[in-house]
């Protein structure tokens, strides 16, 4: 995750939506010729004017999300409750080693977590 200094602020969220866009562009090349629709919850980090741009910048097509909706996000059920219980009794010197511990749990995942997870639902 690179967490670029941007206009004051921190990106935490453009670089993996430039990512996740190549990965769809690498294994669906036949996205390419349509509008991507791109759902994701209301949490500040999602609705900056900087990531809003990207998600424009890629041309996916935002669906709406209601503020205040009790639906959660799937990673809330599968993957946040178990990156928590991974990381209950560790403590860490820097947000450096914090964000590298975080992004090694999220790269030792098997390709079928997240969608065993989105079956569970």
């Amino acid at each position: 995750m690179n967490l670029t200094n941007c206009q004051g602020g921190y990106s935490y969220y453009s670089d993996p939506l430039t990512r996740l866009d190549e990965k769809i562009r690498e294994k669906r090349p036949g996205l390419q010729k349509i509008k991507i629709i791109f759902h994701q919850d209301n949490a500040p980090a999602h609705k900056s004017v900087l990531e809003m741009g990207k998600l424009r910048d890629l041309h996916y097509e935002l669906l709406k999300h209601p503020p205040c909706s009790p639906d959660l996000a799937p990673s809330d059920f599968s993957l946040f409750p178990k990156l928590k219980l991974f990381h209950a009794v560790q403590r860490f010197s820097s947000n450096q080693e914090a964000t590298a511990a975080v992004e090694g749990y999220i790269a030792d995942l098997t390709k079928n977590h997240y969608r065993d997870g989105i079956m569970a639902l």
